[in-house]
């Protein structure tokens, strides 16, 4: 019996001063579960350049999987931020896990300049509207580790048949945002509850819908 096609999570260690990282908190909940006929492998990158390149390689090449979404924390957006584009740029204002911090090199030199997300942002985004969920169409997935993940993930896809690609941030979990005056914050079940929708639609849709999403600023 042939296996069925999976599909790889990632989420991220904890950074900077955070003890949990809300990404891994939600991801690791869907390790083995099935989705739209698809297997979902969780598995945790390091927050750190190199390490997590080296960790994301090994991982596609043992899983094979059809499609990729990585999942990032964004401490102190309100909305669950899909996004669209990742940049060919490392430009990191604090250090890494590693402690290193490059500034203004490139994540793949001689690599394209950005890639566009290949999975159904719009569908995405309309389900998760209909779920009641805060959700929005993000054009920048800032500059650290995760837009480096981001790249890589659809680097990785642009050279493989039937491979697709994509990346959403999250919000600071409650226990997290209860730290900071006024940083918003979303429930670890509501983050669940996305991610098998966004999962969903993007293992049953490959043509994205039309739909207006874009910005003013």
């Amino acid at each position: 019996m042939s296996k069925p096609p999976r599909i790889l999570l990632t989420g991220f260690t904890p950074f900077g001063n955070e003890v949990i990282n809300p990404s891994w908190e939600a991801v690791r909940l869907l390790h083995d579960q099935r989705i739209a006929d698809h297997r979902v492998v969780a598995h945790l990158l390091p927050t750190a350049f190199e390490d997590s390149r080296r960790e994301l390689e090994a991982v596609v090449h043992e899983v094979e999987p059809s499609i990729l979404l990585g999942v990032g924390q964004a401490g102190g957006r309100s909305r669950l931020s899909i996004e669209r584009v990742a940049i060919n740029v490392q430009d990191a204002r604090l250090p890494d896990n590693t402690g290193a911090q490059p500034i203004d090199e490139a994540v793949v030199p001689g690599g394209p300049a950005a890639y566009f997300s290949t999975l159904p942002i719009k569908a995405m985004l309309a389900a998760l509207q209909a779920e009641g969920l805060p959700v929005e169409i993000s054009n920048t997935a800032g500059t650290f580790v995760c837009n480096h993940i981001a790249y890589l993930m659809l680097h990785e896809a642009a050279q493989r048949q039937g491979m697709r690609a994509g990346f959403m941030h999250i919000p600071y979990l409650p226990e997290q945002a209860v730290r900071l005056p006024q940083a918003p914050s979303m429930a670890k079940d509501d983050v669940v509850r996305a991610l098998t929708v966004v999962l969903r639609v993007a293992a049953r849709q490959v043509i994205d819908d039309r739909l207006g999403a874009g910005t003013l600023d």
